[in-house]
């Protein structure tokens, strides 16, 4: 769109016969939306792409990502968050009426649902057919009496909405087992207050931080007086929602949580954690309830905790959606709205649900197979964990004979639904610079405190990428946008700042969960081992682009680089260092909760380098290698400066001494063993970065001894090896178990000797023999370490000592 008066009806020639979100029946604006478009219509276009580009900026900043499956490998299915703008506007009015009929549909849900799961009088009274229930996937067997206990089985859900032609709001499904998109609807909202701060305050949109702050007090209140003991469920990073599970639980202070992470213990769920198993009483999951306990659910499922349902039968654990209510997402049930509403409600629902035919019975596939062809089909019950294939595709059952269609019925009519298929009204989406309309639906959300039901004030807004989609799906190429309730009132400040006064107490975090420390372990030492191949690589390019012939020294230096699975010349040295700097980024993508946004995003822009120099065929090492190199100096200062010092940043430190000490010795060795050829001493002092120290420190020429000395034996230069053994010596000491006054372990122990070994020594000892044995201890250290805070089991206690 342009700042012409054009513009508009340009735009309004686009909008079809359905509705339209922006523009009236008779060609006007409608008046919710007019402040936004005449900001938009009077901004020029350049000062418009700056706004949007900042948006863009912060999504990217800040790591926002999803996955799309089956696009090859994970770094294939990572794609950048797809924000749409400008904002999907809706009438304050309409949505006050729209957030009664949410709210009544809540209570519904949870009415529907403490039926299922107790007493089941829909079931007995004929209500809904029984095959409903007992041949559905989510309907959990060993939860059947959960609904008796009168405690909520649902707290935070999701309805799925499109409007229709006729300007009514219709339910296109309910999300109660894990809803996605609140996480993702807040960063929306973020990086679109970066394009629009000024145009939303004049609107006084309505705010997004009250609604989860009231969900958190009631996951405090769950909890109990300990909140510490509250945690966020994911399945881990290779979910298509991961960045949201993490940042979720970073924004309202959860632990994230891994089903690997967790133990039941005497009917008590606990966190397994460097310092030993630590309680946990809440989870909000996000994890599919047959995939929580392969005890008793599914067997295959390789993400759960063994006894997870015992917990919850005891009481002792609550989970938020309880397990099983995924089973209101049952499509089968849309075609009994009413009756159930009756039964349970006793009234109508405010919100109409899209058509629906549950084809289990006769008059239902008797009406299903005389419309087929403008009815869409779609499996009646959720999917299970361990399911076969589903339907035929669509293009196949349209292909189908009446025969076939008939028997497809009779033989599968249980599992199958028929539905209108919805015409969606459409929003204003700038495409290529102007304008056009796009259908849309709408995810709104709903959390549940001791006061009843309350609505998010907004949404995830979900937009199609062609004009006449009829799904609209982020998995198939469309994009999100924020929604924005307007209101007459400014909203209400939302702060956490306290009364002045106010007495406080500073706390230390929390004990770390045994799979965050070894994540960031290893973050450390695969942060360090890339950066220790691209000094090696610069190293072997400026020996080699200055003309030098490879010689011996050559050799020994791609023989280091082959260790680390980066191939020299000839060769393509930029794969192998593309799949170090994967692992470091990868790893990091795991931590997002514990872990600098700025951090992930300097490793993923290495990758990014490295990828850029993968494709051009005139990739020049040093260059490329020193970039490298800026960007890895860059990553540690934000650890060093930015990370609060305390258990996780230990961790990672302890990985980054331990690979930078083992390393150092073992290049240290390979480069003076035998005769060293010529040039070993500089190249040493080059890969250590150590040549300006060098003629600092000593008024000699280059000698073997001064060079060991320097980059193996000085405390003081942080690329020696002894600096190294020290650093790790106090990283470790500060963790847990490591207390003072206690026999020391071996682990201790080992650092212990490892330390006089080096402060001890004299240069003309450390021969290759001596820094092979140094290599040595670092490799048993690191699997002491291992063994004792990384195996995900609590520390050993006395009398279980490891041998020397």
């Amino acid at each position: 769109m342009t700042s012409e008066s054009t513009a508009l009806p340009s735009y309004a020639s686009l909008v079809g016969v359905g509705r339209d979100e922006m523009i009236a029946p008779g060609g006007g604006v409608r008046p919710h939306y007019a402040p936004l478009l005449n900001a938009l219509s009077t901004m020029p276009r350049s000062e418009r792409e700056a706004r949007f580009s900042s948006a863009r900026q912060y999504l990217s900043e800040a790591g926002v990502f999803h996955q799309v499956y089956g696009s090859g490998d994970a770094a294939e299915q990572t794609h950048e968050w797809p924000l749409a703008q400008p904002p999907l506007v809706l009438d304050p009015a309409e949505w006050a009426t729209l957030s009664e009929g949410l709210v009544q549909r809540a209570e519904f849900l949870e009415r529907v649902i403490a039926d299922l799961y107790g007493e089941r009088r829909l079931v007995r009274d004929g209500v809904i057919p029984g095959a409903l229930v007992g041949q559905n996937p989510e309907f959990l067997r060993p939860l059947s009496q959960q609904g008796l206990s009168g405690a909520p089985l649902i707290r935070f859900i999701a309805i799925d909405l499109g409007r229709g032609p006729d300007g009514r709001w219709w339910v296109l499904g309910d999300r109660t087992q894990a809803p996605s998109g609140a996480g993702f609807a807040l960063e929306n909202r973020v990086a679109t207050s970066k394009a629009f701060p000024d145009i939303s305050r004049e609107m006084n949109v309505e705010r997004l931080a009250p609604f989860f702050m009231r969900f958190r007090d009631t996951l405090y209140d769950l909890a109990g007086p300990d909140v510490t003991r509250i945690g966020l469920l994911t399945p881990g990073p290779h979910n298509e929602t991961y960045y949201e599970h993490a940042y979720l639980a970073r924004y309202l202070g959860l632990l994230l949580l891994e089903g690997g992470d967790l133990v039941v213990h005497h009917d008590r769920a606990e966190v397994r954690t460097v310092d030993g198993f630590r309680p946990i009483r809440v989870l909000w999951r996000r994890l599919d309830a047959d995939f929580c306990d392969p005890l008793e659910l599914f067997g295959g499922s390789r993400i759960g905790t063994p006894g997870f349902l015992r917990a919850v039968r005891s009481g002792a654990l609550v989970t938020v959606n309880a397990l099983g209510s995924g089973l209101l997402e049952t499509a089968g049930l849309l075609a009994f709205q009413p009756a159930l509403a009756r039964a349970t409600i006793g009234t109508e629902l405010m919100l109409p649900t899209i058509a629906t035919w549950w084809c289990g019975q006769e008059a239902a596939r008797a009406y299903v197979t005389a419309h087929r062809e403008r009815l869409q089909l779609a499996p009646a019950f959720p999917p299970a964990a361990d399911a076969a294939a589903g339907l035929p595709a669509a293009e196949e059952i349209t292909r189908l004979s009446a025969r076939g269609f008939d028997e497809l019925m009779r033989r599968e009519g249980t599992a199958i639904v028929a539905q209108e298929v919805a015409a969606l009204s459409t929003a204003p989406v700038f495409v290529a610079g102007r304008l056009e309309p796009r259908p849309v639906t709408l995810r709104v959300f709903l959390a549940r405190d001791r006061d009843g039901w309350h609505v998010m004030p907004g949404g995830f807004a979900r937009i199609s990428d062609s004009r006449d989609a009829r799904v609209v799906s982020l998995q198939r190429g469309g994009g999100s946008t924020d929604v924005w309730i307007p209101s007459d009132n400014p909203p209400r400040p939302v702060t956490l700042i306290g009364t002045g006064g106010t007495r406080f107490a500073r706390r230390l975090p929390g004990a770390v969960p045994a799979r965050a420390a070894d994540n960031l372990y290893w973050l450390g030492r695969y942060a360090e081992r890339c950066e220790v191949a691209t000094r090696l690589l610069r190293l072997y390019g400026a020996r080699t682009g200055e003309g030098w012939k490879a010689g011996e020294l050559e050799m020994r230096i791609g023989g280091l680089l082959a260790e680390l699975g980066v191939t020299v010349p000839p060769g393509d040295p930029v794969r192998g260092l593309l799949a170090l700097a994967r692992q470091a980024a990868d790893t990091a993508s795991r931590i997002r909760d514990r872990f600098s946004p700025d951090g992930w995003r300097t490793l993923r822009e290495i990758v990014r380098l490295i990828v850029e120099a993968q494709d051009d065929d005139g990739t020049e090492l040093v260059g490329l290698t020193s970039a490298i190199l800026t960007h890895l100096s860059g990553f540690a200062g934000l650890v060093q400066e930015n990370m609060y010092q305390f258990l996780g940043w230990r961790f990672m430190q302890s990985g980054r001494s331990l690979e930078r000490a083992q390393m150092s010795a073992r290049i240290a060795a390979s480069l003076l063993s035998g005769e060293p050829p010529e040039g070993a001493l500089e190249a040493l002092l080059g890969f250590s970065d150590s040549s300006v120290t060098y003629r600092r420190r000593y008024f000699v020429d280059l000698s073997r001894e001064t060079v060991v000395d320097l980059t193996v034996l000085d405390p003081l230069n942080p690329r020696s090896v002894a600096f190294q053994a020290n650093a790790l010596f106090e990283a470790v000491s500060a963790l847990p178990g490591m207390d003072a006054g206690e026999t020391p372990d071996m682990l201790f122990r080992r650092l212990a000797r490892l330390r006089v070994r080096l402060q001890t020594a004299e240069a003309q000892e450390v021969a290759p023999a001596f820094l092979t044995r140094i290599g040595g201890d670092l490799a048993d250290i690191s699997d002491l370490f291992t063994r004792r805070y990384l195996l995900s089991s609590p520390r050993r206690g006395p009398g279980h000592e490891e041998s020397e």
